[in-house]
C-alpha cells in the first residue's frame, strides 16, 4: 500500500511540476525537487522521476536513499547503465552526465546533504546498504 501511495504522489508531483513549468511542486518542506529522466536498463522504457536534489559548484547531486528502503532505487541503476540524461530544474531542461561520487568527494557531498536534510542519517543508521550519491554534471553545449 505504501509503495502505491508513493507512486501516486510521485506521478502527481510530475504533473504539477510540468503543468506549472516548475513554479509549483519543486519545493517540498526543506527539499528541492527536480525531474530526472532515465531509460530503464532492462525495459528500455523512458521514466521521469521527481527527486530531491542538491547543487554545488555548478553541478547537481542526488542522494540514493530510496525513502529508506533496503534496495537502491531503479533510477540509480538506470543512470549507471545510461549516464547521459536530462533533468528538469525549475522548468529548464538540462543535459547532464551522471556518475557516482566516491571517496572524499562522497564524504563531502554526504555532509552537505545532511546539513540540508538530517533525516538521511536515520536512513543510513537503519540500512545495511551503502547509500549512493549520484553526481549530475551539465554537458557544455
Amino acid at each position: 500500500m505504501i509503495r502505491f501511495l508513493i507512486k501516486v504522489f510521485m506521478d502527481l508531483n510530475v504533473f504539477i511540476i510540468r503543468a506549472s513549468r516548475g513554479r509549483i511542486g519543486t519545493v517540498l518542506a526543506s527539499q528541492t525537487v527536480l525531474l530526472l529522466h532515465s531509460v530503464g536498463r532492462r525495459s528500455g522504457r523512458q521514466f521521469v522521476t521527481p527527486i530531491s536534489y542538491f547543487s554545488s559548484d555548478g553541478f547537481y547531486f542526488l542522494v540514493g536513499s530510496n525513502w529508506g528502503r533496503r534496495q537502491n532505487a531503479s533510477w540509480y541503476y538506470n543512470l549507471l547503465a545510461s549516464p547521459r540524461t536530462t533533468i528538469e530544474v525549475r522548468g529548464q531542461k538540462i543535459i547532464v552526465d551522471a556518475y557516482p561520487a566516491q571517496g572524499p568527494e562522497y564524504d563531502q557531498l554526504w555532509n552537505c546533504a545532511l546539513q540540508r536534510y538530517p533525516g538521511y542519517q536515520r536512513y543510513k543508521d537503519n540500512l545495511k546498504r551503502h547509500i549512493p550519491i549520484m553526481i549530475l554534471k551539465p554537458v557544455a553545449s
